[in-house]
């Protein structure tokens, strides 16, 4: 089934479809960062296996720390697909930019413990970016999307500004342990 993106194009001549990829890609990243939080959330302590299996280096703080969990792994792999799914674009490539984004915030993760900060500690960037570039870097030539790289680079900013807006509103839920 063709992407619902691919068939239409506006009077001035441009496509919809770029500005449509781009707000799926986005929508797509939210949700695979997002659905970790919700079933932390909802789950509590309750099957959070940490993907560092508690693993200490020389250095004295965890590889990833308490925070990276196969259960959220788990919950963006799966959320992303299903979206993915229900957009026409396959639940493969979902779940590749769900388990992608996870590799970036553990990515996140391992280099705030070297640098000394806490599971949790507020890192502007770090904690957004590699989250966000790494599924975008990937998916961009399977999905046959010309993403140059000011695009690319507004679709992070994008994501990092969305990140930064919800935290406060979710700790205040108490759906973040962080206001953050």
């Amino acid at each position: 089934m063709p992407a619902p993106w691919r068939e239409s194009s506006g009077p001035d001549g441009r496509s919809k479809a770029a500005m449509w990829e781009k707000t799926v890609l986005l929508l797509l990243l939210i949700v695979a960062n997002g659905a970790p939080i919700l079933v932390a959330w909802r789950l509590g302590p309750r099957w959070a296996w940490p993907l560092d299996a508690g693993l200490v280096l020389g250095d004295g703080h965890r590889l990833l720390g308490e925070s990276a969990t196969l259960r959220g792994l788990a919950a963006a792999v799966v959320a992303t697909a299903l979206l993915s799914g229900v957009l026409g674009l396959g639940l493969g490539l979902g779940a590749l930019i769900g388990f992608l984004a996870m590799v970036g915030d553990a990515l996140s993760s391992l280099i705030k413990r070297r640098l000394g900060l806490e599971p949790g500690a507020k890192a502007t960037g770090l904690d957004q970016i590699p989250e966000a570039l790494l599924p975008l870097l990937v998916v961009a030539g399977p999905l046959g999307l010309q993403l140059p790289w000011l695009d690319l680079a507004l679709l992070v900013v994008a994501f990092m500004i969305f990140d930064m807006v919800v935290s406060g509103p979710l700790y205040r839920l108490r759906l973040r342990r962080q206001p953050h």
